[in-house]
């Protein structure tokens, strides 16, 4: 057997369990956030890598319909942010994680919301008032949903169609719902946001001059 014909022979071995591997990184369902919240057992908060994934247009899934109440009072959900391209951000007080990106996010809403996007938090653990008092601590304006009971309805949703297995975990969802990037774990800074919401923008045309 020549020495080319074995090579191709090992690539096509390699081949395999390579797919697999990017099967399971794309579409796997992993143990949901949710269910991590329920078997946690105390842990301080479930850490991710800060890896990110993009899903090209013509593979992401349905748009994800979510609502629940805010730390306000009041609701807010999908339809609330539809035809936008919105950030979503998994979170709660005491993550220390969650605390460090927290100045990444206020900066992108400052430089992004002038141009439609929608940014929204999603609380998984806290009560009401630490929730408020996060906010206020670093000046977000946005509105965060507390998702810690009843079921956790607005993480069951994601988790449908995404794998959620961190807090943080920041989605950015182009303007039809769909999840468009997902990173696990925290930001790696304002710049990884910035280029991930123009990069949405720009699939309808809404990214500022000079921007892709």
């Amino acid at each position: 057997m020549s020495a080319r014909v074995k090579g191709r022979i090992r690539l096509a071995a390699l081949a395999v369990p390579l797919a697999g591997a990017l099967l399971l990184t794309g579409c796997g369902s992993g143990e949901n956030l949710a269910q991590q919240w329920e078997d946690s057992n105390g842990k301080n908060y479930v850490s991710g890598d800060g890896s990110s994934l993009s899903i090209a247009p013509s593979e992401r899934t349905e748009p994800v319909e979510y609502s629940g109440e805010t730390e306000t009072g009041g609701t807010f959900g999908s339809a609330d942010t539809l035809g936008s391209v919105t950030v979503v951000n998994f979170w709660y007080a005491g993550c220390a994680p969650c605390r460090a990106e927290a100045p990444d996010l206020v900066a992108a809403y400052e430089e992004f919301g002038p141009q439609g996007v929608q940014f929204v938090g999603v609380n998984t653990r806290d009560q009401v008032a630490q929730a408020q008092q996060f906010s206020e601590q670093f000046g977000i304006e946005y509105p965060s949903i507390m998702d810690n009971a009843g079921g956790r309805e607005v993480q069951r949703a994601f988790a449908g169609q995404v794998p959620l297995n961190a807090v943080p975990t920041t989605l950015v969802l182009d303007a039809e719902g769909r999840v468009a990037h997902r990173v696990l774990g925290q930001l790696a800074g304002e710049s990884q946001l910035r280029t991930l919401i123009s990069e949405t923008l720009a699939e309808t045309g809404d990214a500022k001059p000079g921007e892709q």
